[in-house]
């Protein structure tokens, strides 16, 4: 089986590509989604404990816990050093059951995957990329989203160019869906041996 790491900046259409994917029939793990599920559950207690006043009827406040690691290098390693570990687990659970279904290719949605060092963990990887202009308007358009959030969110990650130069294999978003949709079919067919 072939494991390939997506990844991407904020608001290159990452979970967008994802998706593609999963409706292809490959199997996909997002971290994201495993975060959500762990600070619903699991990881709430241990985030409660580093960041008291973080947590709401059992589930993580994101938003509340993002005022308090947003800008804070240490606090957002703190953070990372308690859900990373989690979020490997799942991702190894996943591995084993897709593997144990015969999938000839899996995806790791992974935000974070270069800046982590995660590409060791995957055969080949995966950059969604898209005009930077197009980028800002995407994410400006989340709900409670600023520019200095998204300044700050930036920093955090390795500039485009150095991930689309890292990447084997790159996909501009910024070009539509119909033509991302193509890029993903043609990339599976690509990956995928001939039954």
């Amino acid at each position: 089986m072939i494991v390939l790491g997506l990844t991407g900046s904020i608001g290159m259409g990452k979970s967008t590509t994802a998706a593609m994917f999963e409706a292809l029939g490959v199997p996909v793990h997002s971290a994201d989604a495993a975060v959500h599920r762990l600070y619903a559950g699991r990881a709430a207690p241990l985030v409660e404990a580093r960041f008291p006043g973080t947590v709401r009827d059992g589930v993580v406040d994101r938003a509340a816990l993002g005022a308090a690691v947003i800008g804070n290098p240490e606090a957002l390693a703190a953070l990372e050093a308690l859900v990373h570990p989690l979020v490997r687990e799942e991702e190894r659970a996943f591995l084993r059951t897709a593997r144990g279904s015969g999938a000839p290719l899996a995806v790791l949605d992974i935000p974070l995957l270069f800046e982590t060092g995660g590409e060791g963990r995957v055969d080949r990887t995966l950059v969604v990329s898209a005009p930077a202009d197009v980028q800002r308007a995407r994410v400006l358009a989340r709900p409670g989203m600023s520019e200095a959030k998204f300044d700050a969110i930036l920093a955090q990650q390795m500039p485009d160019a150095e991930k689309r130069r890292r990447a084997d294999f790159v996909i501009d978003t910024g070009d539509g869906l119909d033509a991302a949709r193509g890029a993903v079919a043609a990339l599976v067919e690509s990956l995928t041996p001939r039954t």
